[in-house]
C-alpha cells in the first residue's frame, strides 16, 4: 500500500490549548507523527513525499478569504503591539447579520471556532503540506488502489471557512473532491472519536457524497453542537448525512457494530470509493478520553474496512500522545492490508 507523509507538517507546533478554563499544553504535537511513522516502519511501509497539490484542490473546499487568512494571519498578528506567539481568537461572531471585519483580531474570531487551534508561524505550511498528503493519497485511490495519508494537523473539524478542534484544512473533504473530479462517487466514513462536524457542514446540502460519522455522543463530548442522529442533510443532501453517536467510553463491540452498519449504508448509497477519516483517538488510553476501544478492536476495524473491496484513501485524523499509538496504527493498517483486495 502506498503511504504519504510530508516532514514540513512538523512546522505546525502549537503550544497552548484552553482546557476547562486553563491554558494547557496542546495535544496536537509533532511527536504524534513520529509515533505513527514508527508504526508504518513496523509494517515495512516507507512513506513517499507528496507533491505540492494545485491550489484548486484547496479552493474546491475552502473559501478564498479563509485560505488567505490562514496564509497571512500569523504575520499580521505579529504586527500587533504586545502580540503573543500564536493567533488565538478572543471574540467570535454569533449573529446572522455579522459583518466580516478588517482587523486581524476580528478575522481570527471569524475564522477560528474555538481555543484549541492556535495559529503559529509554521501552521499554514504544515496544514498545506498535510492537504498535499491527502491529495496524493486520493490520486492513488482514483486509480483503484488504497493509500494512506499521514496528515498532521488533522482536518475533519475544519469547515469551509472555519478552523477548530486542531484542524485548519479539511483533508478528507479535499480528498473526496479529488475523487469526484475524476468521476467517482465517494463516501466518507469518519471513525474518529469526535464527530466530523467540518466535513458534515461542507457536504450537508449535497447528494453526490455520503457522509457517515461514528463518534462519541456530542451532548457530552466535543464538538457538542453537531453530530446528532437527527442531522440527515438538507436539500439535495437529504439522507446523505448519517450520524451514529455512541455512549461515552463505548468499547470494541458497539464501535465495530457501528462500522458494519455504516458499511451497509455505504453499499446502499452505491459508493465506488471510500475516504476514511481514521481517528485512533478511540483508544482507551487516548488523553482525550472519549471511547474505550482496544488495540485489538482497532485491528479488527482495519480488517473489516480492508475487506470492503472499495478503493480507499485513508486520511489520518486524531490519535494523540499515548504509549499505544504506534501499536494502534500498526494494528489498523496491518488488518486493513491483510483483507484488502
Amino acid at each position: 500500500m502506498r503511504t504519504f507523509y510530508a516532514a514540513e507538517t512538523a512546522l505546525h507546533s502549537p503550544n497552548v490549548f484552553m482546557l476547562r478554563g486553563r491554558l494547557a499544553p496542546n495535544e496536537e504535537r509533532a511527536e504524534r507523527a513520529e509515533r505513527l511513522l514508527t508504526g508504518l516502519a513496523r509494517l515495512g511501509l516507507t512513506p513517499d513525499e507528496p507533491a505540492a497539490a494545485p491550489a484548486a484542490s484547496l479552493a474546491a473546499v475552502h473559501s478564498p478569504r479563509y485560505l488567505d487568512f490562514l496564509e497571512t494571519a500569523h504575520a499580521a498578528w505579529s504586527q500587533l503591539p504586545n502580540a503573543g506567539d500564536e493567533v488565538l481568537a478572543n471574540t467570535q461572531p454569533r449573529l446572522a447579520d455579522a459583518t466580516y471585519p478588517a482587523s486581524i483580531v476580528g478575522r481570527a474570531g471569524w475564522h477560528v471556532g474555538d481555543h484549541g487551534s492556535p495559529i503559529g508561524a509554521g501552521t499554514w505550511q504544515g496544514a498545506r503540506r498535510a492537504a498535499d498528503t491527502a491529495v496524493a493519497a486520493a490520486e492513488v485511490t482514483a486509480t483503484g488502489a488504497p493509500a494512506y495519508a499521514l496528515c498532521r494537523p488533522p482536518g475533519h473539524h475544519a469547515a469551509r471557512e472555519t478552523a477548530g478542534g486542531h484542524c485548519f484544512l479539511n483533508n478528507a473533504a479535499i480528498a473526496a473532491e479529488v475523487l469526484i473530479a475524476k468521476g467517482a462517487r465517494p463516501a466518507i466514513l469518519d471513525i474518529d472519536v469526535h464527530h466530523g462536524n467540518g466535513t458534515q457542514s461542507i457536504f450537508y446540502e449535497r447528494g453526490d457524497v455520503l457522509f457517515v460519522s461514528i463518534h462519541t455522543d456530542p451532548s457530552v463530548f466535543y464538538p457538542f453542537f453537531n453530530g446528532y442522529a437527527r442531522e440527515c442533510g438538507t436539500g439535495a443532501g437529504e439522507g446523505a448525512n448519517i450520524n451514529m453517536p455512541l455512549p461515552l467510553r463505548a468499547g470494541d463491540e458497539p464501535w465495530l457494530a457501528a462500522i458494519r452498519t455504516a458499511l451497509g449504508h455505504i453499499e446502499t448509497f452505491g459508493a465506488d470509493s471510500l475516504v476514511l477519516s481514521l481517528g485512533l483517538d478511540v483508544h482507551a488510553s487516548d488523553p482525550l478520553g472519549g471511547m474505550s476501544v482496544t488495540t485489538e478492536g482497532i485491528g479488527r476495524a482495519g480488517e473489516i474496512l480492508g475487506g470492503t473491496g472499495l478503493p480507499t484513501a485513508l486520511i489520518q485524523e486524531g490519535g494523540y500522545l499515548s504509549e499505544p499509538l504506534t501499536d494502534n496504527i500498526a494494528a489498523f493498517l496491518g488488518g486493513f492490508m491483510e483483507t484488502a483486495r
